[in-house]
């Protein structure tokens, strides 16, 4: 089975389209990918690269009428516009490495992208997080306090160190060997170069 790094911040709204259907497409072409929250906002302030400001409205709204489209198109649905940016986004990311570790991540992140992008409920705090954690029978104080924990925010770090050295720029982003796939719509091609 082939593997492929898969760079995603919890806060990019297009990921949301990814670890929809991720899963699927691992049984559809036998591939595993190795899940790895880093923080594209670090990189993207480095890069001075605002994703969707303000005072382009045009921009914005196409970006949430893609989604729905192409969620539509993928067989779910998006209810847009979501909120954004998140208010804690780190927090987000430093839950999903725990939860990575522990075992419960992958359905940490599916189930908070789904209540936010389908139910409007932002990451990381309530009512997501308490709804989450009551679902997948974690203690909410007890994660906050441990993804918080030096030991998750240097794994956090370091994430976003593996990434920057990667060249990795947006999430998410699929790394095969040393090159990069960047943006949903390259999951696909990613999977197509990793089995050449």
């Amino acid at each position: 089975m082939k593997n492929i790094d898969f760079y995603f911040s919890i806060g990019s709204t297009y990921t949301y389209l990814t670890v929809t259907r991720i899963l699927d497409i691992e049984k559809k072409h036998q591939i595993k990918f190795n899940w790895k929250p880093f923080s594209v906002r670090v990189i993207m302030k480095e890069m001075d690269n605002i994703p969707f400001p303000k005072d382009k409205i045009n921009k914005v709204n196409y970006m949430w009428r893609d989604i729905e489209r192409r969620a539509e198109g993928y067989g779910f649905f998006a209810k847009t516009p979501v909120p954004y940016p998140l208010s804690e986004f780190d927090l987000a990311n430093q839950i999903a490495i725990l939860g990575l570790d522990k075992g419960w991540g992958t359905d940490y992140i599916r189930l908070t992208y789904k209540k936010w992008f389908q139910e409007g409920k932002e990451p990381a705090i309530d009512p997501s997080i308490s709804e989450i954690c009551k679902e997948l029978g974690l203690k909410k104080d007890e994660i906050i306090s441990e993804a918080k924990s030096e030991i998750f925010e240097k794994k956090y770090m370091s994430n976003t160190d593996s990434a920057r050295k990667k060249k990795v720029f947006g999430s998410p982003s699929f790394i095969v060997e040393n090159e990069i796939f960047w943006g949903d719509d390259r999951m696909e091609d990613a999977i197509n170069w990793a089995k050449k």
